[in-house]
Parts: C-alpha cells; sequence; structure tokens
C-alpha cells in the first residue's frame, strides 16, 4: 500500500479563530502541519458545519475558554496523519468529528455508559480547536465513519444537528406518534425525516412568518405548520425545542397531552418563565439533552445509512465564516449552514 508522505516543506495553512467572546472571528495563518500526539490524528478539513453552539461560544454565552479557539464541529475530512497507538483507521480515510472529543474515562458518568455527562470532557470547537481551518487534529477515539451516500457537504450537518436531534428524538420515548419540533432548523430538517419514516406525524412551529422554514417543514413531509404561539390542532406526545429560546417551554407544555415529554435539545437556553403548576401536571415532563456519546453516533450514522435523509444545505467559503454566523444569528438560514474549505 502506498502511504502519502509529509510535504518536504513546512505548509501553510488558514483558520478562524475567536480570540476573545463577542468578537468577529480572525483569519490566521499558521506554519507547519500540526502533528498528531499519541491517539491523535491530523484531517485535511473539506467542510465543516456551522452550529448554533458556535454562536454560543462565539457570542460567550457559553465560557470563553481562555485562549483563542478555532470554533466548528461539523468537521468532515481526511486524515492526514496518525499518530501512535490508534488502530482502526487509516491514511486516506473520510471521517466526521463531533462535538464530544475527549472524555476521562475513568468516572461514573464514563463507566456508566453516559460519557456526554462526564465532568472532565472536552469539547471540539470550544476547548479543543475545531474546523474553522484546513487542518485539525483529533482524538481517534471520538471520529466516526460516515455513511458513503453523503457527500462531504451533506454529511456536516449529520455531525451534529443529526446526532442532538436523534438523542432528543430517542428521549421523547418509543410510543410518540405526534411530535413537535420548535425552531425548524438544522436539527428538526433532519429528525422530522427520521420521524416520518417511522410514520410519526410531524407538526413544526417556526417563527412568525417564517415562511421559508414553513415551506421547508412541509416540503418535508410535516402535517402542520405554524408560529411558535399557535397550538397544534391536535395534543402532542412530545415536543423538541431546537430554538435556544425558554419562553417556548411553557408553550410546548401547553401543546403536550399528559403523559407527554417536552425535550429541551440546547446547550445553551434563555431563562424559562415562571407558568403554573397545571401546565406541568398531569405527568408531564421536561428533560434535557447533554452533549452526546459516541454510541449515538453509531446509532444514527446506521439510521442515516438506512433513511436517505435529504440534508439542506447554505454553503460559504472558510473566510466568510462570520457572514455564516450572522445569517444564523439573525435567523435567515434554511436548513444547515456548511463552510467548504
Amino acid at each position: 500500500m502506498n502511504i502519502p508522505r509529509e510535504p518536504a516543506t513546512p505548509a501553510r495553512w488558514c483558520a478562524m479563530a475567536l480570540e476573545a467572546p463577542g468578537r468577529p472571528l480572525q483569519q490566521v495563518w499558521r506554519e507547519g502541519l500540526p502533528q498528531p500526539a499519541a491517539g491523535q490524528v491530523r484531517i485535511a478539513v473539506a467542510v465543516c458545519g456551522v452550529c448554533r453552539t458556535d454562536l454560543h461560544v462565539v457570542d460567550g454565552e457559553l465560557p470563553f475558554p481562555g485562549h483563542a479557539v478555532v470554533p466548528g464541529h461539523e468537521i468532515v475530512g481526511r486524515i492526514g496523519a496518525i499518530g501512535a497507538g490508534v488502530t482502526g483507521l487509516r491514511i486516506g480515510e473520510r471521517v466526521g468529528v463531533p462535538w464530544l472529543g475527549w472524555t476521562c474515562g475513568q468516572c461514573e458518568h464514563c463507566r456508566a455508559g453516559r460519557e456526554n455527562l462526564c465532568t472532565e470532557a472536552r469539547y471540539t470547537g470550544w476547548q479543543i480547536d475545531g474546523g474553522y481551518g484546513e487542518q485539525v487534529l483529533a482524538d481517534a477515539r471520538y471520529v466516526l465513519r460516515l455513511p458513503p451516500a453523503y457527500s462531504d457537504e451533506q454529511a456536516a450537518p449529520l455531525l451534529c444537528a443529526g446526532l442532538i436531534g436523534w438523542r432528543a428524538y430517542a428521549m421523547a420515548g418509543p410510543a410518540v406518534r405526534r411530535l413537535g419540533l420548535y425552531g425548524f432548523g438544522a436539527a428538526a430538517h433532519l429528525v422530522a425525516q427520521v420521524a416520518r419514516a417511522r410514520g410519526v406525524e410531524v407538526y413544526a412551529f417556526t417563527r412568525g412568518g417564517d415562511s421559508a422554514a414553513q415551506e421547508l417543514a412541509l416540503g418535508l413531509g410535516a402535517k402542520w405548520c405554524g408560529a411558535s404561539d399557535q397550538a397544534p390542532p391536535l395534543a402532542l406526545d412530545a415536543a423538541l425545542i431546537f430554538a435556544p429560546v425558554g419562553a417556548l417551554v411553557p408553550l410546548a407544555l401547553r401543546a403536550v397531552r399528559p403523559g407527554g415529554t417536552v425535550v429541551c435539545a440546547g446547550i445553551h437556553m434563555s431563562d424559562i418563565p415562571s407558568f403554573p403548576y397545571a401546565w406541568l401536571w398531569g405527568e408531564r415532563r421536561i428533560v434535557s439533552v447533554a452533549n452526546l456519546t459516541r454510541a449515538d453516533g453509531e446509532a444514527f450514522m446506521r439510521v442515516a445509512q438506512e433513511i436517505p435523509l435529504q440534508v439542506v444545505t447554505q454553503p460559504y467559503a472558510l473566510a466568510q465564516a462570520n457572514q455564516a454566523l450572522d445569517d444564523l444569528r439573525a435567523g435567515c438560514m434554511r436548513g444547515a449552514a456548511v463552510l467548504r474549505i
């Protein structure tokens, strides 16, 4: 087997870095390809999705890590170098890098198969440099193989929008027949297709007057679309909230039947306003999704292989990363934004 050799001279490569919260990303040039340590791989990035969690990092809604960081955790690329001790991966192989980038493996959560709750966990594009750049280092244990049927651009949103949507959907329970989705963006447009493939009725809630999102939802099989403050025509079994708006929680509670579940799927949300206990009574539940596990990733990639998902993307060049974030912040995004590296 011919293994590609390292360049004869040090390579120069570009990334978009966050130097302080609330500031625009800065284009930086780095000399020399990063060398993977033991257990790591170096990946030449092809595409990186732009996720709302990136906004939470850039806007300072998540604590700044104390050093400049390259955002991005929906990374698709090819392995360019492999560190000592890594097995099962090969040079040139296409892989994906998700949000969860490292865990301790020793705490009670890790030992119980709930590594998404590891208190020592480190996250791609937050504490660890992510995919808004031409090269990235990743812990080999946390890279994922991607379904071959999807292009690089289509595969990128699967790595967070898809994964978080999948985990949120699973937390709603197996008996769901009518599912509400609040915020019809990157995650909702994927999980809606999974739900429809399983015979579940989908009810989509968007910002008032967001005809583009409602058109997308109906085109992907939603039974009903309306503004977030509207009541659905029938009581829901569960509601998944992807918009980071705490005021949606009481609205979703009122939309679900007794025994129904409201799943808050974001890592950050504005404060939830007070509401009458009667809206929660009847064994309704409010639960949150925290990150993901490798098992989630492997399970969802199998689902994505079985169900031909229509992944709607809006592409930007790497140098347009700030524009992509601004468009996402403003809510003028159809589907998922991706950076072509």
